[in-house]
C-alpha cells in the first residue's frame, strides 16, 4: 500500500536526517510519487510523524494496562516488564527515529504519553508499598529495558528480548531464566523451520511496516520460506 510506503519512508528519512530536516517533497522523493500524491494520503508532516508514533504509544499503554490488571504483584512486574520489552522491540525503527531527533521526545502529546507510561512501569515493577530503595530499583530496571534495543539493535530479535530480560532479572536479585542449548535448527541441521506464536506477531507487525521477508527472516534466523509460509505471503 502507497500509505505504509510513505510511512516507511519518513521513518526512514528521519532517523537519518532528524525530522525538521526533512520535507514532504523529500519523503514524496523517496517513494517515488509526486508531492501532490503524498498530501493525498497525508495532509502534513505532524500527520506522518502521528501515524508512525502512536502505534508504538498505543501499544505501550495497552501492555501496561493488561499487566495493571493482575492480581499478583510479581506477576504484575512480569508482564509489564516483558510488555514493555516486546512493545519496543516491535518499534526499533521508530525510536530510532525518535533518538535521532530527540527534540521530537519534549513535543506533546508525545512526551506527555511517554512520560505517563515510564512512570505506570515504574510502579508495576515496584510494586505497592514499595519504599525509596525498591522504587529506585524499579527506576533502573525500567530504564535499563530500552537503551539496549537502540544500541544493538541490529541483534536477533529473541537473542536480544532474552539478554535484557536477565539483566532485567539481575537487578532486582532473580536468577537468569535457563538459556536454550544451541540455535534451534531445522531437521536438515539448516535454519529453523518454524516461529513461536510470539514471533509471527512480530514478524507481522514489520511486514505491515514495511519489511521484507528477506529482512524478517535474518531477524527471526528462519529461511524465506518460513517467513512465507507463516505469513501467507505470495
Amino acid at each position: 500500500m502507497t500509505s505504509q510506503r510513505i510511512l516507511e519512508a519518513a521513518r526512514t528519512l528521519f532517523a537519518a536526517r532528524g525530522y525538521r530536516a526533512t520535507s514532504m517533497q523529500a519523503i514524496a522523493d523517496e517513494v517515488g510519487i509526486t508531492k501532490a500524491a503524498l498530501y493525498y494520503h497525508f495532509d502534513s508532516k505532524e500527520e506522518i510523524l502521528r501515524q508512525i508514533t502512536f502505534p508504538l504509544l498505543d501499544e505501550l499503554e495497552a501492555v501496561l494496562a493488561e499487566a495493571e490488571s493482575h492480581g499478583g504483584a510479581e506477576q504484575v512486574r512480569w508482564r509489564a516488564i516483558e510488555g514493555y520489552v516486546d512493545v519496543h522491540l516491535r518499534h526499533r525503527h521508530t525510536l530510532t527515529m525518535l533518538v535521532r531527533d530527540m527534540t521530537l521526545l519534549v513535543q506533546a502529546p508525545i512526551a506527555d504519553r511517554f512520560r505517563t507510561a515510564i512512570a505506570l512501569a515504574n510502579e508495576l515493577v515496584a510494586g505497592p508499598g514499595s519504599g525509596i530503595e525498591q522504587r529506585v530499583r524499579a527506576c533502573q530496571v525500567v530504564a535499563g529495558l530500552a537503551d539496549p534495543v537502540l544500541l544493538f539493535r541490529d541483534e536477533p530479535v529473541e537473542r536480544l528480548r532474552h539478554l535484557i530480560l536477565d539483566g532485567a532479572r539481575a537487578l532486582l536479585g532473580e536468577p537468569a531464566a535457563p538459556r536454550p542449548r544451541g540455535r534451534a535448527r531445522g531437521r536438515s541441521g539448516g535454519r529453523r523451520a518454524l516461529l513461536t506464536e510470539e514471533q509471527v506477531e512480530q514478524a507481522r507487525s514489520l511486514y505491515a511496516e514495511g519489511r521484507s521477508a528477506e529482512e524478517i527472516a535474518a531477524r527471526f534466523e528462519v529461511s524465506r520460506a518460513t517467513v512465507y509460509r507463516h505469513l501467507k505471503i505470495s
